[in-house]
């Protein structure tokens, strides 16, 4: 009953818009209070969830991403993808969704890629007579490669919070994210050709050469992070702080980054941080609460009861993560189940690999809905559209990460090929 009243109050200030990470807390400093725990117990567990040397590469991959997107580097995979393409009919659509899979190997944000390439991407298509839902919604969705594909911060955090290996984490969510793209270019293929006013560019050696220039040194960022990590070179930690040093050079070398950029990406990152890490925090008060009502195992129960079939069992998880990213941040969704879903996947003889490929698509999706869709909102934001308008076009943009995810739960056993190959 106790912790029924306290998802009640929960929920009820998620409804009136209270920050995630103060909705967890206060209800869980009440009930702690309630029931006689002492302040230092609530301090001591909201202290350690953050004191994890994994999740230190959570700011680092942050200030990667923010640095590049004030060095102009999003700017520049962007020209050189259309100098690539230019002679494909409807290219545009092919150059966002290649310009966000290049970005994604130095992001691992959704909200960092929408940003970043959204206001490059949306007006460009605009002008070349695309339409504006087709532009926002496009741009969404691409975003979610960038979180599934390294170096993925949500994998991070599962991977600090299951105790799992980054670096298999990473191997094994290369291809998910690479489908992800592909199925994306069969939507623009299908939907371009049902427009028969986009028609194809017209190809400048030069401008490719140029523009081919521009991306080489950036490009080896993505060699260090995965090569680093997947060769075992480097924890993610270290390859995230090494790429953070290449970067910072080359910005140097190129004079692309000022000063103000420098310290804008900063703040940005400082930001970002203190509001993932107090979302972990808060989020592991609430799993603490949940262990101690014994939450886990009657969840276990429950489930072996119901169901013997790990299939029946990762469809169950990838629902239940479908429904709650629609109204809960990803991160404080992770810090909450990962404790209580990983021992019963073990039940069940699920790798954790395998249950975190699953669920951090499940959860990326969530950013293409309402009422949170942080993908839809900031869309929405840089190109000065309806969040309801970019919902409608992101809407058939969707359906292959929904495919993906069914393939991954499906075919569970494809996706552990490369951590095993890897010896990961």
């Amino acid at each position: 009953m106790t912790l029924i009243l306290l998802g009640v109050a929960i929920a009820l200030l998620l409804i009136l818009r209270v920050p995630v990470a103060f909705a967890f807390l206060g209800p869980s400093l009440v009930y702690m209070l309630l029931d006689g725990q002492s302040s230092g117990t609530s301090l001591r567990q909201v202290t350690n969830a953050v004191q994890s040397f994994p999740l230190l590469a959570v700011p680092l991959f942050v200030f990667l991403g923010t640095l590049a997107n004030h060095a102009g580097l999003a700017d520049r995979l962007f020209r050189f993808a259309m100098a690539a393409l230019a002679r494909i009919r409807g290219n545009l659509g092919y150059v966002t969704v290649g310009a966000s899979v290049g970005f994604s190997w130095m992001s691992g944000s959704a909200v960092a890629d929408a940003a970043a390439l959204g206001k490059v991407q949306i007006p460009a298509m605009l002008r070349n007579g695309y339409t504006r839902r087709f532009a926002t919604g496009l741009s969404a969705a691409s975003s979610l490669i960038a979180p599934v594909m390294p170096p993925s911060i949500p994998a991070v955090i599962y991977a600090g919070l299951a105790a799992a290996s980054t670096g298999a984490l990473f191997a094994a969510s290369v291809v998910p994210a690479l489908l992800m793209a592909v199925g994306l270019c069969v939507v623009v293929w299908i939907l371009v050709r049902r427009n028969p006013n986009l028609t194809a560019g017209r190809f400048d050696r030069q401008e490719l050469i140029s523009s081919t220039k521009g991306v080489l040194l950036p490009a080896v960022t993505p060699v260090i992070i995965l090569g680093g990590i997947l060769g075992g070179l480097f924890t993610p930690t270290e390859a995230a702080a090494v790429a953070v040093f290449w970067v910072l050079l080359i910005s140097l070398i190129q004079r692309s980054l000022s000063f103000k950029g420098f310290i804008a990406a900063i703040r940005e990152t400082a930001l970002t941080t203190g509001a993932i890490m107090l979302i972990v925090a808060s989020a592991a008060l609430l799993g603490h609460i949940m262990a101690l009502e014994r939450l886990p195992q009657l969840l276990t129960e429950t489930l072996l009861g119901i169901t013997e079939s790990p299939l029946v069992f990762l469809l169950l998880v990838a629902l239940l993560m479908l429904i709650l990213g629609t109204v809960i941040d990803a991160t404080a969704i992770l810090v909450l189940v990962v404790p209580i879903l990983l021992p019963i996947s073990v039940q069940y003889q699920i790798d954790p690999i395998v249950l975190g490929v699953v669920l951090i698509i499940s959860l990326m999706i969530g950013l293409l809905t309402p009422p949170v869709g942080t993908a839809l909102f900031v869309t929405a934001s840089v190109s000065d559209t309806r969040v309801g308008e970019v919902f409608k076009g992101a809407l058939p943009f969707a359906m292959p990460a929904v495919i993906v995810l069914l393939l991954v739960i499906f075919f569970p056993n494809a996706l552990m090929f490369f951590p095993e190959v890897l010896g990961l």
